[in-house]
C-alpha cells in the first residue's frame, strides 16, 4: 500500500517538494500523523449572501462562519481505518477565532478507481467532493475541487453549479521561512468568491500506534457511497 496522494498522482508525486511529500504521505503504511500548527494571516468571506449558508455549514464543522486576520490555526491528520474498512486519513482544521475555536473538518479517502480523493465533510459526511491533486512546476501542491454530491438517508444527488462551488487549495513549502504556506480560494461560477483562507504553518510527525485517534477527531456518521 501507498498513501492515498501517492496513488493518485502516481509519478507526479515525485515532482512535490519533499517536505510536501512526506507530509502528504500520511497514512496506514507510513505509520505517521501529522499535526500543523501556525497561523492563518487572512480568512475572509463574500458577499453578504455568503453568511448564512456559512453559518448553516457552520453546524456541521464545514467551512468557518466568520473572518479575521492573524488566526491561531492547527490541523490534524490522522490516518485510521474506518467503519467501512476504507483507510482514511483526517484534515480536521481548527481556526482559534475569537469568543470559540471553529472547526472545519474533511476525511478524505481513495476513490473506487484510485484516480481521485473523495473529501467527505464535516460532521456526518453529508456533503462528498472529488478532489484532483497535481504538482506545480515550483514542486507545490494544487488541489482543485470536482462533483459534489448530497447524502442523507436514501437521497444520493449531485449539488447543481448554480448552488455548490469549486474549491482550489494550494499548498508549498518556503525553504528560506521553514513553514508550509497554503491558500484556499471556494468560488461560485455565478456568484464569484464565497471563502477562502491563507497562511503558514509548522508540523510536527508522531507515531500513530503511539498517539492514536484522538476522541472527538472522527465523524458522527461515516458515508459509505463513493
Amino acid at each position: 500500500m501507498t498513501s492515498i496522494f501517492r496513488t493518485v498522482m502516481g509519478a507526479d508525486f515525485d515532482r512535490l517538494h519533499p517536505r510536501l511529500q512526506r507530509r502528504f504521505s500520511v497514512g496506514l503504511t507510513s505509520g505517521e500523523a501529522c499535526t500543523g500548527r501556525g497561523v492563518m494571516s487572512r480568512i475572509w468571506h463574500g458577499g453578504a449572501f455568503v453568511r448564512p449558508f456559512l453559518a448553516l455549514g457552520a453546524t456541521r464543522n464545514i467551512l468557518v462562519p466568520r473572518t479575521g486576520r492573524n488566526v491561531p490555526f492547527t490541523i490534524e491528520n490522522v490516518p485510521y481505518t474506518d467503519t467501512f474498512g476504507r483507510e482514511t486519513v483526517s484534515f480536521v482544521r481548527t481556526f482559534r477565532l475569537p469568543g470559540r475555536p471553529r472547526r472545519f473538518d474533511a476525511q478524505m479517502v481513495l476513490g473506487p478507481k484510485g484516480d481521485r480523493v473523495l473529501d467527505y465533510l464535516g460532521t456526518h459526511q453529508h456533503l462528498a467532493s472529488e478532489l484532483h491533486p497535481s504538482a506545480e512546476p515550483d514542486g507545490s501542491l494544487l488541489i482543485r475541487s470536482g462533483e459534489h454530491r448530497f447524502r442523507e438517508g436514501p437521497v444520493d444527488v449531485r449539488v447543481p453549479a448554480l448552488v455548490g462551488a469549486t474549491a482550489e487549495v494550494r499548498e508549498s513549502y518556503d525553504d528560506a521561512a521553514g513553514v508550509f504556506r497554503v491558500r484556499v480560494r471556494v468560488v461560485n461560477d455565478r456568484f464569484g468568491p464565497l471563502f477562502g483562507y491563507e497562511g503558514a504553518f509548522t508540523v510536527t510527525y508522531s507515531d500513530i500506534r503511539a498517539c492514536g485517534v484522538r476522541p472527538g477527531l472522527r465523524p458522527v456518521r461515516e458515508e459509505s457511497r463513493a
